[in-house]
């Protein structure tokens, strides 16, 4: 019987990475067989009410896509963001895509990730040949030549103002030492936590989401915004067509749609709250998250982790920090209660 604690990819080979994530809902159905269906993936940070799609022309699934498609969607994306006009903006397949190339294209022997965050960017730095330190403060990631935030932050969703990136962007820049944002979960915040619309500035790398905030991960979407000589060569080392047809047309109808994303903004900041009082009535103590998920505490972690699998509902476990969960927002007042039922157990 397989493990839902094991890191994805541990005893397996053929792995895409061994950095353990949640949506691992294959390896949880092995694992609790007799677990009432359907599931409910609480694992990831994944909006549970996606964007609607539209009908699609036939030819996006017939064609391969153009560069015009392409450079329209990077244009909606721009618009969406913000973004400077003399700001590079990169359409990529999805931000791990980009995340997994920038250790190619980026330059510098010692890399900083501030704070405990979502384990790729160490792993790729790491396997780039790079020396990766996990360091607690700003001062110490400017000291490195190349530093990583999330922001907000996976999985404690710590927020950093604006203002002070860009501030460490200029100062990192004057030592020719670059700054990357990974702004995945933005989206589902305020405009005004980004600092996309910032740059060009000091060198620093923004990377975007699409499918977090609305709900389409499968689509594999991401946007990466730098100055435009990186830009170039980020575009040239994904190649052509590295957004599909159906990418590029849903991706640009869903980045103009704002009053949908305004009204998902709200609708995810009261289902957190919720998820809140539901998780603080069952004795897990919050600490932190944004309006996507939200990562809470308890002495047996894994004991609730296990009743929940075995309730048929997934949450993401952390092997380093076993009193640790983390919840995605569920957005349906039945799921809510299964869950709060299910913790009540």
């Amino acid at each position: 019987m397989s493990d839902p604690r094991r890191p994805v990819g541990e005893g397996r080979g053929g792995a895409a990475s061994p950095v353990y994530h949640g949506g691992d809902l294959a390896q949880a159905r092995a694992a609790h067989p007799d677990a009432p269906t359907p599931w409910l993936d609480l694992s990831t940070g994944i909006n549970p009410v996606a964007w609607p799609l539209p009908p699609l022309d036939p030819d996006v699934w017939t064609r391969l896509p153009e560069a015009a498609t392409v450079a329209a969607l990077e244009e909606a994306a721009r618009a969406a963001f913000g973004v400077h006009d003399t700001a590079g903006v990169v359409a990529v397949p999805g931000t791990q895509a980009a995340i997994q190339m920038l250790p190619r294209l980026v330059p510098g022997a010692r890399v900083g990730i501030l704070g405990f965050t979502y384990q790729e960017h160490a792993h790729v730095w790491r396997a780039a040949g790079r020396t990766v330190e996990v360091v607690d403060t700003l001062e110490a990631l400017a000291a490195r030549d190349v530093g990583v935030v999330v922001n907000p932050n996976n999985p404690d969703g710590r927020l950093l103002p604006p203002a002070t990136l860009a501030a460490l962007a200029l100062d990192m820049s004057a030592h020719g030492r670059r700054l990357i944002v990974d702004e995945a979960f933005v989206d589902a915040l305020a405009d005004a936590a980004s600092v996309a619309p910032r740059l060009p500035l000091g060198g620093a790398i923004v990377l975007r989401s699409f499918g977090k905030t609305r709900g389409l991960a499968g689509l594999r979407l991401g946007f990466v915004v730098a100055e435009e000589s990186l830009a170039d060569r980020l575009r040239a080392a994904f190649g052509p067509w590295a957004i599909s047809g159906p990418a590029a047309a849903i991706g640009r109808a869903a980045l103009a749609d704002r009053p949908w994303l305004e009204a998902t903004r709200a609708r995810l900041l009261d289902d957190a709250a919720r998820l809140d009082v539901l998780l603080e009535a069952a004795g897990l103590t919050i600490l932190g998250g944004t309006p996507l998920f939200r990562l809470a505490e308890i002495d047996d972690a894994g004991s609730v982790a296990d009743r929940l699998a075995a309730a048929g509902i997934h949450v993401r476990r952390f092997p380093d920090h076993p009193r640790r969960l983390r919840f995605g927002v569920p957005a349906e007042a039945g799921d809510r209660e299964r869950l709060a039922s299910a913790l009540a157990r």
